[in-house]
């Protein structure tokens, strides 16, 4: 079994939900980045979602889009996030990375040249925003080849047909989008997201993460009781933002442990 399984396995025979917190590569600097993965998961993290900074990204709020502003303004591109992983992965080999991004960054390398370098730099799911299913099974079976997991989204939008064909593509969980708009926005519909979620397990065996909607211990509370993983990322982002170099760590760290405390109370 892949990372993801693996961990996906091991929280369920516990009873638990996992914690999958997001950052972008590079934000608030480069320096920082590898110790906020390790304080992520010192502090509850199951997996990290780790984003590729982008300059024209389609999902993102404006938090997340200030997020890549400022990796860019350090030139952080997909070389560098590779390479934050494999200084990650130096210390920890069992923790889950999945890289969050969108299609342009591969397609600039090649998709086979991109397997490549991200199962040598040990990564272990990718979610590209807009490669869509119908689309993308060359670059499925590249990463299938290599035991990486194709992660994708599902939406509030989103047909009973075409979410038998996502889930066929898929692999390591399925990562429903809570609401319909952009990261961040603050509408979150626990008894739509609930009867959505049960409707996507009908469809699939695998774990249903939910994200796009999770701002606070509540609504993480709320989340994990129905979902398999909680998603949470324009909320860690904003505390990035909100600190400076003497205080970052210590503010992810009280964050990280309140969410986690709200998700293990599910």
């Amino acid at each position: 079994m892949s990372r993801i399984q693996t961990t996906f396995a091991t929280l369920k025979q516990q009873g638990k939900t996992a914690l999958i917190p997001y950052i972008t590569a590079g934000d608030p600097h480069p320096k920082h980045t590898v110790n906020l993965m390790h304080t992520l998961v010192k502090n509850g993290a199951d997996m990290i979602e780790l984003g590729v900074p982008f300059s024209d990204p389609m999902a993102d709020g404006p938090v997340i889009q200030r997020a890549s502003e400022r990796a860019l303004v350090h030139k952080v591109g997909l070389t560098a996030v590779l390479d934050m992983v494999k200084e990650f992965r130096q210390t920890n080999q069992t923790t889950p990375i999945v890289l969050m991004g969108y299609a342009n960054p591969i397609e600039a390398i090649g998709p086979t040249v991109f397997a490549d370098r991200a199962k040598a730099a040990d990564v272990d799911g990718v979610i590209t925003v807009d490669y869509p299913p119908e689309e993308c099974g060359e670059f499925v079976k590249e990463l299938r080849a290599r035991d990486i997991d194709p992660v994708f989204l599902l939406s509030p939008t989103t047909e009973p047909k075409r979410v038998e064909l996502i889930v066929n593509q898929a692999s390591g969980f399925v990562y429903y989008v809570s609401l319909k708009g952009v990261t961040g926005a603050a509408n979150l519909d626990i008894v739509e997201v609930s009867a959505r979620v049960a409707s996507i397990r009908q469809q699939t065996n695998l774990p249903v993460g939910v994200g796009f909607g999770i701002r606070d211990a509540a609504t993480a509370k709320a989340t994990a009781a129905i979902a398999d993983a909680v998603v949470v990322g324009s909320r860690m982002v904003q505390e990035i933002e909100a600190s400076n170099d003497d205080n970052l760590l210590e503010n992810v760290a009280a964050l990280m442990k309140e969410l986690k405390t709200a998700v293990d109370a599910a």
